[in-house]
């Protein structure tokens, strides 16, 4: 929750899925919002910034021949999921290699966008509207979930209006040809630098693939007639199958976990998402207005988990403009809005928005658009 990570379109709504594939470090995956390039920027703005990838194993990089990768794919997802590998190569079969997804995993990445450029295209009155009107049409079954997980209904609303502008799209792709194309046939740059991360995205979406397979064991579903995005999200709330399988939750008892059609199921889900990945705080804060004492240095920490507390924040400058919690652990946020910086403290439950999409920018928006969807008033961008 999905998505991890940002290497999507923006003409596929703007949106970012649960679970991101590691970028270098980052699945999601598969998230529909402009990539976090430097074109056109010296540096980047700080709240575009990445979180600092962790240590990863190292890899091969050696090129590995097609049929070899997919006969060893076939005999490790057979032997890892139960599944028959002659069921395994029967749906292969009809996996195609598309041109479109090479295309798209390849585009370049778009000029870093400020705050004040990046929000407007996630909040708008339009989807505020029909956020309003989601909650409206679904409010019963997002009472329970808000009742049950403590994660606020306008929160879940956001998150399905920025992922499919509340379930209008959820993607076209046939998720099986997506994840084939992805997983056998990761585009390459040609550049030395890029080949590591290159190599780590492939291998990312060949166990995504698998995933699938182990899925549509667990759940009877035909994965050969999902769609989902290009990058192989599904559902109103755009899980990649690793999460699929590892946070959906059935919503309404009726022993099936379907993020496609049923509301409650997908409700529940992305509120799973954040209690178990995120560890949302039910009543905690999310964010709140700060200023930086004059001559201070702003601090831009690698990992974005609320590890200081409000004296931690003092010492270095920093002061919450708005009532916050006592006790409680935070991390500066820096903005780059219309009227210059704004500073803000972003909480348990903003780093849990944050698993959705490893992007500052992007928790922000789904937080101030949940914000505008309950009414209550947001500041400029």
């Amino acid at each position: 929750m999905k998505r991890a990570y940002s290497v999507c379109l923006l003409a596929l709504a703007l949106a970012a899925c649960a679970s991101r594939p590691p970028k270098a470090g980052l699945p999601p995956g598969a998230a529909v919002v402009p990539k976090h390039g430097h074109h056109g920027h010296k540096t980047a703005p700080a709240e575009a910034a990445p979180e600092t990838p962790q240590a990863q194993p190292a890899v091969d990089l050696a090129p590995v021949p097609f049929a070899q990768a997919r006969a060893a794919f076939v005999r490790d997802t057979a032997a890892r999921y139960g599944i028959d590998p002659s069921a395994i190569e029967a749906t292969l079969a009809q996996a195609k290699v598309l041109d479109s997804v090479v295309a798209a995993m390849s585009r370049p990445a778009e000029r870093v966008k400020p705050w004040s450029e990046y929000r407007p295209m996630f909040i708008t009155q339009a989807r505020i509207d029909g956020g309003r009107r989601f909650i409206d049409a679904h409010r019963d079954e997002l009472m329970r979930v808000q009742a049950r997980t403590g994660v606020p209904a306008e929160v879940i609303v956001a998150i399905i209006g920025v992922e499919t502008s509340y379930g209008a799209n959820t993607g076209r792709y046939k998720v099986l040809d997506a994840l084939y194309t992805l997983a056998f046939n990761y585009p390459r740059s040609g550049d030395p630098a890029k080949a590591e991360r290159e190599v780590r995205r492939e291998l990312f979406f060949r166990d995504e693939l698998a995933q699938l397979f182990a899925l549509g064991k667990e759940e009877g579903f035909d994965v050969a007639t999902l769609t989902g995005s290009y990058a192989g999200a599904m559902g109103l709330g755009q899980f990649m199958p690793s999460s699929y399988r590892q946070y959906a939750v059935d919503g309404d008892g009726d022993g099936k976990r379907n993020l496609f059609t049923d509301y409650d199921d997908a409700f529940a889900s992305i509120a799973n998402y954040f209690v178990k990945k995120g560890g949302w705080q039910a009543g905690g804060e999310v964010v709140a207005r700060a200023r930086l004492d004059d001559g201070r240095e702003e601090f831009n920490p690698a990992d974005w988990t609320p590890t200081w507390t409000l004296g931690d924040l003092a010492h270095r400058g920093y002061h919450a403009a708005d009532p916050v919690q006592a006790g409680a652990r935070a991390t500066p946020v820096t903005l780059d809005g219309g009227d210059g910086k704004q500073y803000w403290l972003g909480f348990r439950n903003f780093y849990a928005i944050t698993r959705y999409n490893n992007s500052k920018m992007y928790a922000m928006a789904v937080y101030q658009l949940s914000q505008a969807i309950a009414g209550k008033e947001i500041p400029a961008a």
